[in-house]
């Protein structure tokens, strides 16, 4: 029964974008190079690795349903990949990106030409490095506009602007992680938080840029809103306008206005403001939402939505952001997602419980394990289901796909915590076994897949954004405390889940998530707060072949990245 719905849910897929699509499909050609350059900011000049010289990296603006060509040229010192966010890439993990799980990295002095292949994602995704903490540096937006002939399922905006939140370091990414693993501690904190790599008027440097969007009276614009930093959840909001989101993920949702969002790193938003207040100056400004005790440095970074001939001054007692560790903030707004009943969605398609051949209860925690040469003696690690996701030296894609490898990866990630405990209490003085290794999901073809993704309160507690690679799933679940598998299935919303690629898991609560398994390959699943992904809060799923050509893995391109020492 699974494969049937599975193959109905393809066929239904490749219907809706044939029509939609009508053979108008384009082919673009991008060129990165990739190299270190100098960055004025905070009184301080840094030298970072960057896409083209530009900090945040060049823009991808294509058309939905297109297929993109980006040649990577590696002008830097070590190594890297980079992965497409939210790109589903059907049949074609080999140009997904994560590091060691779909390729291995493309060394210095060498380049390698990356697929993109776009299906039904709409609206605004993003590219970044995978590989260690380059993506702080290393990442810019990916535009998908409507196809041609294709309208907005709402009133057309007048302009667009792509606003990316980020981190700031001044110092090199890499080195900033590395030195912190080696230590076996948390990385430091970011120096400002930046909008479009600027960090604005806060933090005291007079030399400092801020970021002006530049707006007509009455006009309506798409902000189109990426959450790029490195470990910090943003509510974002314009000085006395409202926002209206329009879309997540690449998907688009039901309607809703609020006077700020909540965006978790890794996530993207398309928002609706209309220029219709007086004629002035207005900030837009950024600060993070943090329900852990490990909370970020509750700063505020700030832009300008500036009118045309608007004169005088800016009021920063017009900055109304909810505070830092405001939850009731962060759930009235996650409340409001919906996905939206348009022709311009894929039709909504949850797999119902009798599609689900494959349930998986994950709990996810930080955890210490010994550790003689670091400084406290231990070091901090990050697991999923009490294993922590050791990244091998080969990559695992090549090692299944030509399954002449073995001792890369092992079949056997648990499906179910190993020890049930009160997840979301108080833990203090508590702690379970931790196993390290690279163990993997595999799942058949066509299949109905069900996660439940706990937080617990282990380390630190608090929010986790995760991202699964290769599709975007229904958001159908979430609830306070611990996940009761006898009574919380009945609050699932089946009929308008949101169909996101990466899902804000609240501290002291839980999420389920379904999907249909119909994108063969090896696929990597992570938290995108980036420290917790390099302790190895990560998995991966493997969907194996289905039965025709068209369900199963293209072969691997002859470009390659050699994988070291082979």
């Amino acid at each position: 029964m699974g494969l049937q719905q599975g193959f109905v849910t393809w066929f239904v897929g490749v219907l809706f974008l044939s029509t939609l699509l009508l053979s108008s499909a384009d082919v673009h050609h991008y060129e990165f190079f990739v190299r270190e350059s100098n960055f004025t900011k905070l009184c301080n000049t840094t030298t970072l690795l960057v896409v083209n010289d530009s900090y945040p990296g060049p823009e991808i603006r294509v058309h939905r349903g297109d297929t993109v060509f980006v040649n990577v040229h590696n002008q830097g010192n070590y190594g890297f990949t980079i992965h497409w966010h939210g790109v589903k890439q059907p049949r074609n993990p080999w140009s997904d990106g994560p590091e060691f799980v779909t390729q291995c990295p493309i060394q210095p002095g060498t380049n390698f030409t990356y697929e993109i292949v776009l299906s039904d994602e709409i609206g605004t995704l993003w590219w970044h490095a995978h590989s260690d903490w380059t993506r702080g540096s290393v990442h810019g937006a990916f535009i998908i506009l409507p196809a041609k002939k294709e309208t907005y399922p709402f009133p057309t905006p007048d302009a667009d602007q792509t606003v990316i939140l980020e981190s700031w370091y001044d110092g090199d990414y890499k080195q900033i992680i590395d030195d912190a693993l080696a230590a076996g501690v948390s990385p430091r904190q970011p120096n400002a938080y930046a909008i479009n790599g600027h960090v604005g008027d806060t933090y005291g440097c007079p030399n400092d840029t801020i970021f002006r969007m530049q707006v007509d009276s009455e006009k309506i614009y798409l902000l189109r809103i990426i959450n790029a930093a490195m470990n910090e959840h943003f509510f974002f909001t314009i000085a006395n306008h409202t926002l209206t989101v329009v879309a997540q993920d690449a998907s688009y949702v039901r309607r809703f206005t609020r006077d700020y969002i909540l965006i978790s790193p890794g996530q993207t938003m398309d928002v609706l403001v209309s220029a219709n207040r007086n004629v002035g100056q207005y900030y837009m400004a950024i600060r993070p939402f943090s329900d852990s005790s490990a909370a970020p440095v509750d700063n505020i970074t700030t832009g300008i939505f500036q009118y045309t001939n608007s004169e005088g001054g800016l009021n920063a007692s017009l900055i109304t952001l909810p505070v830092m560790t405001d939850t009731d903030a962060m759930i009235n707004f996650l409340d409001q997602i919906r996905n939206t009943n348009v022709s311009q969605n894929p039709g909504i398609n949850v797999p119902a419980d009798k599609d689900i051949k494959t349930r998986a209860f994950i709990a996810i925690a930080v955890n210490n394990l010994p550790c003689n040469t670091c400084v406290l003696g231990t070091r901090l690690v990050a697991s999923l289901n009490n294993v922590s996701f050791v990244s091998p030296r080969i990559d695992i894609l090549q090692a299944y796909y030509n399954r002449n490898m073995s001792g890369v990866f092992t079949e056997d990630f648990p499906l179910n915590p190993p020890v049930f405990y009160n997840f979301t209490g108080d833990l203090t003085n508590f702690n379970t076994p931790i196993e390290e290794g690279t163990r993997v999901i595999v799942v058949n073809y066509g299949e109905g897949v069900e996660m439940v993704l706990q937080a617990t309160q282990m380390g630190a507690g608090g929010s986790h954004p995760i991202h699964l690679h290769g599709f975007s799933f229904y958001w159908v679940g979430t609830g306070f405390g611990n996940f009761n598998n006898k009574t919380d299935p009945s609050t699932y919303n089946l009929v308008d889940p949101p169909l996101i690629n990466t899902v804000h898991v609240p501290g002291r609560r839980w999420v389920a998530i379904r999907f249909f398994a119909t994108n063969p390959g090896v696929w990597f699943m992570h938290c995108h707060l980036e420290r917790h992904s390099s302790w190895g809060m990560d998995t991966v799923l493997i969907v194996r072949n289905g039965k025709t050509k068209k369900t199963s893995i293209r072969p691997p391109p002859s470009t390659m990245p050699r994988c070291p020492g082979t």
